[in-house]
């Protein structure tokens, strides 16, 4: 039996809805790790049966590094402007210029295969399909710049 501290508590982590996590968690028996698996898999399942949707909303966001040396800024596409003006969306679009500053990707296929830096297990590309998974709109990075002094 699933607890309801346990949906709570991958509701947290994830960000995505009760009954989704209720469903993972018991198809996982009740193990998070497994759980988490379950709903990375769904989540890329999603995002390619949404890849044909028109992306006609998004947002642009910026990252400047302490000091100042070093920035990125970074488009974040999406199907609407509902989903382009929740703060989580907005959000994710900081995380992912911040991702670009510290790490420098060459292209959009690279960015997407790098580990994400807040260490969370997950790449690039699996954020962009959990961000798909949440709001459940087609969303993908369009364009991204990295600025640095030296």
């Amino acid at each position: 039996m699933v607890t309801t501290e346990q949906i709570k508590e991958l509701r947290e982590e994830t960000g995505l809805s009760i009954s989704q996590c209720r469903v993972a968690l018991e198809e996982a028996s009740g193990d998070k790790v497994k759980a988490l698996e379950l709903l990375k898999k769904k989540g890329a399942e999603i995002a390619s049966k949404k890849g044909d949707r028109n992306l006609g909303s998004g947002v642009i966001a910026s990252y400047v590094h302490a000091g100042d040396s070093v920035g990125a800024m970074a488009e974040l596409l999406c199907e609407t402007d509902f989903v382009a003006k929740n703060p989580e969306f907005k959000s994710t679009a900081r995380e992912i210029a911040m991702h670009i500053a510290a790490m420098n990707p060459t292209d959009i296929g690279e960015l997407l295969g790098q580990p994400f830096i807040k260490g969370s297990g997950e790449t690039i590309g699996e954020l962009i399909n959990r961000t798909v998974q949440k709001f459940g709109e087609r969303t993908e990075i369009g364009k991204f710049v990295r600025f640095s002094i030296n």
